[in-house]
């Protein structure tokens, strides 16, 4: 008789670790996380370098760094809150992922006014280490002053620049 036990043992390993998704053929392999400790560091500051390094390795793009404490961060998160929007128009021309800090950040009222009448308590919401969307929009100087405005006109806006 086949038990639970036995037909799980006879399962390779590789199998019960990795999701369906996970176990085809031509999946390459995870990030390093050093890697992308690295690349989402130099997005803070130095274009140059997350340059070469997504032109080394393009799988870097959407990579997330965890801190801790569910404080996650993509590159294009450490360039908006940084007010890097040079380093966040480069990322965004390669396919980035737009979120609402950074279009905070880069002054872009169109994406953020939309999003905030569509999902008002999005107001309130931090980004990477619990950075608030004003003061992400702070960052973006004299092109962001328009998103400033209009979020300094709602009522409860979280005012503060995290840890």
């Amino acid at each position: 008789m086949i038990t639970r036990r036995r037909a799980l043992i006879a399962l390779p390993a590789a199998t019960l670790a990795l999701p369906a998704w996970a176990q085809k053929k031509n999946r390459v392999p995870q990030l390093l996380p050093d890697l992308v400790r690295t690349f989402v560091g130099a997005a803070h500051g130095d274009l140059d370098k997350t340059r070469a390094m997504l032109a080394e390795t393009p799988g870097l793009l959407n990579a997330t760094w965890d801190w801790g404490g569910g404080d996650f961060e993509a590159a294009i998160g450490g360039a908006g809150h940084m007010g890097r929007r040079d380093i966040a128009e480069f990322l965004l021309s390669q396919g980035a992922r737009m979120d609402i800090f950074v279009a905070a950040m880069l002054g872009r009222l169109d994406i953020l006014k939309p999003t905030l009448d569509a999902f008002p308590s999005l107001a309130q919401s931090l980004g990477p280490h619990g950075i608030a969307l004003l003061a992400h929009a702070e960052k973006g100087g004299e092109a962001a002053q328009p998103v400033v405005a209009y979020l300094n006109s709602l009522t409860q806006v979280t005012s503060g620049t995290g840890c």
